[in-house]
C-alpha cells in the first residue's frame, strides 16, 4: 500500500490528489495588507494550503557586512545576508492576523520556523505541519525541537547528500515524528530544470519509507507537473500577486492564473495516472464500431469464393475482425450476400481443402 499521511483533515501520497503548497515567502514585500490580500487570492487558485516562513534577520544571521555575510551573484547579488532577510522577513506579530485570514478563506496554513520561537508562535497559533527548509536541514537540534511537537514535518532537501537526508530523517522519527514528508528539492533561485533530476522523487520515498514530494524554484509549471508522472504527492511553489510588483522571491514565483493552471494541470496529471489496463474504457466503448472489420465490398452469389476482390478490410467495425481474413479467403458464400453487408461465420461454407486443414 501506498504511503500516505493527513495535514489539517487532508490524505496526502500518491493514491490521493496532489497536495499543493503556496508559499508567500517575501512577496508580501513589507506590507501586512498585502499579505491578507495575497491569502485571500492564493486561496482562489485551489491550492491546499498556504505557507509562511517564520523568522527574523537575527534569528537567522547577524548583522555584518563582512564578506562571508555578502551575497554574491544571483537575484540578490551585493546584499548582505542581514539586509534581506530582513526585507523578507514575516513579523511574528502578523502571524496571528494571518493564521485568521486563512482560516476565514477556508485554506491550511502553516509555516517554516527557523529557530524554536518560531516553532513555539507556531504551535500556539495551531499550525498542523511544520515545514523545514532546505538550508536547516542539516540543522539537527531544530528538526527534534520541531518534530517533538509531534505534529507532521515537511522537509525539503536542497544542498542535502544522501547521509545528511539519513540523518535528518532519523533525528525526526526519534523525536516523535511519525508523519514526514521528503520535498526533493535544487536550492537555486531560480533552478535551471535541466538540473531538477526528479526522478530523484520515487527513489527518494522508497529509500526512507516517505511521502515525496518537490519544492519547484523552477521557472513556470512543467517541472512541477511532471513530477506527479512520477508519483510525487506534494508540490510547493513561491506565489506572488505580479511580478512586476518586486519582491524577494517575485522572479521566480507564479502569478494567481498561473499558480490556479500549476493546481488544474497538476490534478488533472495524477487522474490521468490511473492504473495499468489494456481493457476498453468507458469513454471509448462506443467507438468500437469504428475499427475495421471485413465486409462484402461487391455482390457474391451464393456459392461464389471469397476473394481479395470482393473482400475487404474496412471500416465500421461490425463485422469479422480482419485476423479472420485468410479463413474467409477461399470459402464460399452460403448465400448471396450484396455490397456493403458484414461478413460473419455463419456466411461462410469452407471449401474441401480448407475443411481439411
Amino acid at each position: 500500500m501506498a504511503r500516505s499521511i493527513s495535514i489539517g483533515g487532508r490524505m496526502i501520497g500518491a493514491d490521493h490528489p496532489p497536495y499543493v503548497i503556496c508559499e508567500l515567502s517575501g512577496n508580501h514585500n513589507g506590507s501586512l495588507e498585502r499579505a491578507l490580500h495575497m491569502i485571500e487570492v492564493a486561496a482562489q487558485t485551489g491550492c491546499d494550503a498556504i505557507k509562511l516562513q517564520t523568522y527574523t534577520a537575527d534569528t537567522l544571521t547577524i548583522d555584518h557586512d563582512g564578506p562571508e555575510f555578502q551575497i554574491t551573484g544571483g537575484l540578490w547579488d551585493g546584499r548582505t545576508l542581514y539586509s534581506l532577510y530582513q526585507e523578507a522577513h514575516t513579523p511574528f506579530e502578523w502571524h496571528a492576523a494571518l493564521f485568521a485570514k486563512a482560516a476565514e478563506c477556508g485554506v491550511t496554513m502553516f509555516s517554516t520556523p527557523f529557530d524554536e520561537t518560531a516553532a513555539d508562535l507556531l504551535d500556539e497559533l495551531g499550525a498542523p505541519a511544520f515545514k523545514i527548509a532546505s538550508f536547516e536541514a542539516i540543522d539537527l537540534a531544530l528538526i527534534a525541537y520541531v518534530a517533538r511537537k509531534r505534529k507532521p514535518m515537511i522537509i525539503s532537501t536542497g544542498l542535502a547528500n544522501l547521509g545528511e537526508i539519513e540523518a535528518a530523517v532519523h533525528t525526526a522519527r526519534d523525536n516523535g515524528c511519525d508523519d514526514l514528508i521528503l520535498l526533493h528539492c535544487i536550492s537555486s533561485y531560480p533552478a535551471p530544470t535541466d538540473q531538477s533530476n526528479i526522478r530523484t522523487l520515487p527513489h527518494l520515498g522508497e529509500a526512507f519509507n516517505v511521502v515525496a514530494g518537490l519544492s519547484d524554484h523552477t521557472l513556470g509549471t512543467a517541472t512541477s507537473v511532471a513530477s506527479i508522472a512520477l508519483g510525487g504527492a506534494v508540490i510547493e511553489k513561491h506565489f506572488t500577486l505580479a511580478r512586476s510588483d518586486g519582491g524577494p522571491d517575485a522572479a521566480f514565483s507564479l502569478e494567481p492564473d498561473e499558480f490556479k493552471r500549476l493546481c488544474d494541470d497538476c490534478y488533472n496529471a495524477w487522474l490521468s495516472l490511473g492504473e495499468v489496463s489494456y481493457d476498453i474504457k468507458g469513454a471509448e466503448a462506443g467507438n468500437v464500431v469504428f475499427r475495421r472489420s471485413l465486409y462484402v465490398v461487391e455482390d457474391i452469389a451464393a456459392g461464389e469464393a471469397f476473394t481479395k476482390r470482393n473482400v475487404r478490410s474496412i471500416r465500421p467495425g461490425y463485422g469479422l475482425s480482419p485476423a479472420a481474413l485468410e479463413r474467409v479467403l477461399g470459402s464460399t458464400a452460403t448465400r448471396d450476400i450484396r455490397r456493403g453487408e458484414p461478413l460473419s461465420y455463419d456466411l461462410l461454407r469452407q471449401t474441401s481443402a480448407k475443411a481439411g486443414e
